[in-house]
């Protein structure tokens, strides 16, 4: 049977009624609210815990859409799959005083092996069904400031791999003219950067056989940019973190610079939301993975986690 939109409860809380007939309890109806979120579209599944009518709806993946949805429903529960839409979403149930669970799809239980068909409708049934048994696999998702501080964190690991890859591209255009170059931080010193301009030539003073310098001279350019953003991006994260105690706490341990103590403070969020530190370690990704079968007991390399930035400051620190 297909449940209807304008479709309301007829009971609520935690009040049972009994149905006509034999007494039998029957648990209070409950309507889930689960969502498919896409780049430009959604679809939503509107479900009946007691009687498993489900509906769908197509709408378009934009604040205003969501928001009209979720108050003509007034759903018990949103349920959605963590994503980039996930934040003003939680913000808009949040606004609404609506509760709202994350799903994470990279769990065991969410992944789809041996299905001939995967559509928009099954994933949001899906969430639905597994919402509605206590079987979802959730994530938990920070506040707004700090989804902002991580993403400002990973837009400068994006900036410095732009760094990296322009000086790598700099080695690469020397070796090809047969010049040696300092190896490590003494190739970036002021002075090894001073000689890399002069062997460099604008567009109208490089030759047709000397190509190359023009080369050099766009590359030093593009990464005298990127480390003017990447100074402002620094910057920007140094007042955030001056304002953390915790951060301060953390940059106390000999040997914790900034970078990686606001990376382990902005990942790790609220601590008491773990039990103990074993999970704090699962969940930063600095665990091995496992791999048992039978007599067989095997460790991997470390399973990543929740976010990709933990792994790589951790190294760099015992490094």
């Amino acid at each position: 049977m297909v449940l209807r939109w304008d479709y309301r409860p007829k009971c609520s809380g935690l009040t049972a009624w009994v149905a006509q007939g034999p007494k039998r309890t029957r648990r209070p109806d409950m309507l889930i609210l689960a969502i498919d979120l896409g780049k430009f579209k959604s679809v939503a599944c509107l479900y009946s815990v007691a009687t498993a009518e489900h509906s769908f709806r197509t709408l378009p993946t934009t604040p205003q859409a969501i928001h009209d949805l979720i108050v003509e429903v007034q759903p018990a529960r949103v349920v959605i799959e963590v994503g980039p839409a996930a934040g003003w979403v939680q913000n808009l149930c949040t606004a609404l005083a609506i509760p709202i669970q994350v799903a994470n799809p990279s769990h065991e239980a969410w992944r789809w092996k041996n299905v001939k068909r995967k559509t928009d409708k099954d994933d949001s049934l899906k969430t639905a069904r597994l919402s509605a048994l206590g079987q979802l696999p959730t994530v938990t998702l920070p506040s707004t400031k700090v989804r902002q501080w991580r993403s400002l964190i990973a837009y400068r690991h994006k900036l410095v791999g732009r760094r990296t890859a322009i000086k790598n591209h700099l080695r690469s255009i020397l070796d090809r003219q047969g010049r040696a170059w300092p190896a490590g931080k003494t190739g970036w010193t002021e002075e090894a950067c001073a000689a890399l301009a002069r062997e460099a030539r604008t567009a109208e003073q490089a030759g047709d056989e000397e190509l190359w310098r023009f080369e050099l001279h766009v590359e030093l350019t593009a990464l005298g940019q990127v480390q003017g953003l990447v100074d402002q991006v620094e910057a920007r994260l140094e007042a955030l973190a001056q304002a953390d105690g915790r951060v301060a706490l953390l940059r106390s341990i000999p040997g914790v610079g900034p970078r990686l103590a606001e990376v382990v403070v902005a990942v790790i969020d609220d601590p008491r939301r773990f039990q103990n530190g074993k999970q704090v370690g699962a969940y930063a990704g600095l665990v091995p993975r496992l791999f048992e079968s039978g007599t067989m007991s095997r460790q991997g390399r470390i399973s990543g986690g929740a976010t990709g930035c933990c792994g790589p400051c951790w190294w760099r620190w015992r490094g």
